[in-house]
């Protein structure tokens, strides 16, 4: 037997909130291959100083991302196909998978706040690092200077808050760009720029998060609300 009335309502209610988030899983899916194979990140996180790779903290957040897309557009599907089949299972199996899901994202969310200003932080000492042996001249200084012209090529930038100072008008023409001097100052240091980069990824991912955290609270008070139905139509 079917349901009826208000609960009828909460059934379609809650496929279209499915819907939602099958499509929410989707876009952020989509969004985090595209954080992954970005040209500005691909190409400063693929860099290697000697044998010391570049710091991977911004990957494993990508990585995470890329699961929770494509869990979440498994579980949208689930509580779609419960939705409509009416089965307290499947949606049982749904909430259960909501609140997993949840609690993955709350701590995914506490791991990136307290790590969002070091993922820019480790990026900048690896800068600054590869800097210091191009300028000092030491044995691996070739790959130095090969790491510091991408970073100065991807990010539009010449020098950092520490070594600027250290900076000949040499050194400028050998590392920078060579249109440099026409890029204003303030806008050449390369830190602001790596904390530009890597802020403005976070702030996009952090409203996502917000969004889906809202959407599956919903469903989850709705997916409560239909068991009930389904149970107390079934007993009439």
């Amino acid at each position: 037997m079917g349901v009826e009335g208000c609960t009828k309502c909460i059934k379609y209610l809650l496929f279209v909130f499915n819907f939602i988030f099958w499509l929410a899983g989707g876009i952020i899916l989509g969004v985090a291959l595209w954080l992954r194979h970005d040209s500005q990140t691909t190409n400063l996180l693929y860099l290697q100083l000697g044998e010391k790779p570049a710091p991977n903290t911004f990957y494993v957040g990508i990585y995470i991302l890329i699961a929770v897309g494509a869990v979440m557009m498994f579980v949208g599907f689930l509580g779609c196909y419960g939705a409509i089949q009416e089965s307290q299972c499947l949606l049982g199996t749904f909430f259960t998978c909501l609140v997993i899901l949840f609690a993955c994202e709350v701590a995914a969310g506490i791991w990136g706040f307290v790590n969002k200003d070091q993922i820019a932080k480790d990026v900048k000492q690896f800068y600054d690092q590869a800097l210091q042996q191009a300028l000092m001249g030491e044995p691996d200084a070739n790959n130095a200077k090969a790491v510091v012209k991408t970073f100065h090529e991807t990010l539009d930038c010449c020098g950092s808050d520490i070594l600027t100072s250290t900076f000949t008008p040499v050194w400028r023409e050998d590392l920078c760009r060579k249109d440099a001097s026409k890029i204003p100052f303030a806008n050449a240091n390369c830190h602001k720029k790596i904390d530009e980069l890597f802020s403005g990824k976070l702030y996009l991912i952090g409203i996502a998060a917000v969004v889906v955290a809202v959407i599956m609270i919903f469903e989850m008070i709705l997916s409560m609300v239909l068991c009930c139905g389904i149970r107390n139509s079934s007993v009439y």
